[in-house]
């Protein structure tokens, strides 16, 4: 059985001092959380099986990633890092790997022109490519474009739909058709983040992750709501996630990676110690 993965991630935010670590509500009410590379450099030490950095702003800013955040990262730490934010072209790709990442993470530019997808993993492995959706819940399930009706946590029938500029610009896209249409397209991964539940520390949305977890064979990545150990282990076993992704209950010292594998390996869940 492959093991499941523990992924801290680090929304930064590119300000007069350079890039902060910041976490916010449905990726709003932003607060501060440190200095990105203080972050990775404990979280390596804590036993994290990769690394996700997200530059949150920069798409909706128009401006290019945040290379020397990367390159600094790089050096201080040894396990896998994927970086997303403001990725339009494919030397986009190709500087931020080159900077050290090891997987890069698309999401708007890939709603925008879907054949990126191919083009990159084409050049560089699906390996590399990590496309990421964020989604809300739409009770509007009348929509000639809700292909799939799911029942929200709440029992309320509904579809999810993409969003992109970080949640501001909604699609008309159906979520689990769009993950199809990327596995298809060459995606190696998914990182799924439901807009309802990001930052609320009431759980990872189950219903969709579940639903695009079962829709494609490559591994999804559960993001937005982790609160406690009891919502991951949930990810894996509600929701068949191959990966569940926190930000909040890490920053703010509320757990450490090592004590949530330890309860997880301790409920049956296989993590790498």
């Amino acid at each position: 059985m492959l093991t499941k993965r523990i992924i801290p991630c680090l929304d930064v935010t590119f300000g007069p001092g350079g890039g902060c670590v910041v976490k916010g509500v449905e990726f709003v009410n932003l607060r501060n959380a440190g200095d990105p590379v203080e972050l990775a450099r404990r979280y390596n030490e804590q036993g994290a099986d990769e690394l996700v950095f997200l530059d949150i702003t920069a798409s909706h800013e128009g401006r290019a990633t945040m290379i020397d955040v990367i390159e600094r990262t790089a050096n201080e730490v040894f396990i896998p890092m994927t970086v997303g934010g403001g990725i339009k072209t494919i030397d986009d790709i190709r500087n931020i790997l080159r900077a050290g990442a090891d997987k890069i993470t698309v999401n708007t530019t890939a709603v925008k022109d879907p054949q990126f997808i191919k083009k990159s993993s084409d050049l560089f492995g699906s390996q590399c490519i990590v496309t990421a959706i964020d989604c809300r819940s739409n009770t509007n399930i009348d929509d000639p474009k809700a292909v799939n009706i799911l029942e929200r946590k709440d029992g309320v029938p509904v579809w999810y739909e993409v969003v992109i500029y970080g949640g501001r610009t909604p699609t008309g896209i159906d979520a689990v058709e769009w993950a199809k249409t990327v596995e298809e397209l060459g995606s190696g991964e998914i990182m799924l983040t439901s807009m309802d539940a990001d930052g609320t520390k009431d759980g990872y949305d189950i219903p969709i992750t579940r639903a695009i977890s079962r829709a494609v064979r490559i591994p999804i990545i559960a993001s937005g709501g982790a609160g406690n150990v009891d919502h991951m282990y949930d990810a894996f076993e509600k929701a068949e996630a191959d990966a569940a992704l926190a930000a909040s209950i890490f920053h703010f010292g509320e757990y450490t990676i090592g004590e949530v594998k330890e309860i997880l390996r301790g409920r049956g869940i296989p993590v790498r110690l």
